[in-house]
């Protein structure tokens, strides 16, 4: 029951998403292509205590591959209908004696779009993507570890087109739920001029012409991560800057008629984010304690030509 609901660039998700320990900021910035995974921790219900205030609801928390200082590697490749295919592969090792340790992973993904545009003749919602990600881990002694990451990902793709049905709609008269199946819109968009299908399961839809669904989302940053063993105490400091930009037109009106449209829309967030975390046990093991603090600063820019 607690969630977050709006098209508002400024509103965050309250189920928030964290990759190796840094917050991203929006969860549609964050939900792509990542690359190896070691794990995925789905922690219900209200994280703020240890993740911050928007953990509201609850958070997702995914955890890459680390470097490994044993020589391997690993590759995949996936085709599926729409000409689908997905190609995504690793190597890990050593870079210097037992101290030093790199990975590199890579995924592209490419497929054809599933509704035709009977306007243009196009087919929409596509798929074209890729990621890259680079690694080093440094470990001068047992008590230090010092983990580097970097990533760039990119998508060019059309999203999201939509068939329309319009035969059905429902009210509701004296507490009962009637369906209709003449829909008057329809006829009024067609009288118009608007193009729409008899058969919504064909999978075809109408565009405005010189109107695009495009997005063109450019995403990448850097973080350091460092765990040090002091006694009985560790100190983890985790340090990160992200930069997340898409470019995306969008037909509103979901038909050939220029009744709305959407062109020119450019978001980009700029987040710097900084960690500190000490914690430790006393009384033999019998507690456990943790203290902490967290800074980040974000700049959000929203343009749009209408």
């Amino acid at each position: 029951g607690i969630g977050t609901i709006g098209d508002n660039a400024g509103l965050e998700s309250s189920v928030a998403v964290f990759v190796d320990g840094v917050y991203r900021n929006r969860s549609g910035s964050a939900l792509t292509e990542l690359g190896a995974i070691d794990r995925i921790e789905v922690l219900r219900g209200p994280q703020g205590t240890l993740f911050g205030r928007n953990a509201s609801a609850g958070l997702i928390n995914v955890i890459t591959k680390k470097p490994e200082f044993e020589t391997g590697g690993t590759a995949e490749l996936t085709y599926g209908n729409y000409n689908f295919w997905r190609v995504t592969g690793g190597i890990t090792g050593a870079l210097a004696g037992d101290t030093l340790a790199g990975r590199l992973d890579g995924v592209f993904v490419k497929r054809d779009g599933f509704i035709r545009d009977v306007i243009s003749g196009e087919d929409q919602n596509d798929r074209d993507r890729w990621l890259v990600r680079g690694q080093l881990l440094f470990t001068p002694t047992d008590d230090l570890s010092i983990r580097l990451i970097g990533d760039y990902a990119s998508r060019n793709e059309t999203c999201c087109a939509a068939v329309f049905m319009p035969f059905q709609y429902a009210t509701v008269q004296n507490g009962q739920l009637n369906i209709s199946h003449n829909n008057p819109v329809v006829n009024i968009v067609r009288a118009l001029g608007g193009v729409i299908s008899d058969d919504w399961k064909a999978r075809e839809t109408s565009i405005t012409p010189n109107v695009s669904y495009m997005q063109d989302v450019k995403d990448w940053g850097v973080s350091g991560e460092v765990n040090w063993n002091v006694g009985d105490v560790t100190l983890t400091s985790i340090t990160a800057y992200r930069d997340w930009k898409t470019l995306r037109d969008q037909d509103l009106d979901y038909t050939n008629l220029d009744i709305l449209r959407a062109e020119g829309i450019s978001t980009r967030f700029r987040t710097f984010s900084q960690e500190l975390r000490l914690n430790g046990t006393l009384f033999d093991d019998r507690l456990d304690w943790l203290v902490g603090g967290y800074f980040a600063h974000e700049k959000l820019d929203y343009t749009s030509t209408n």
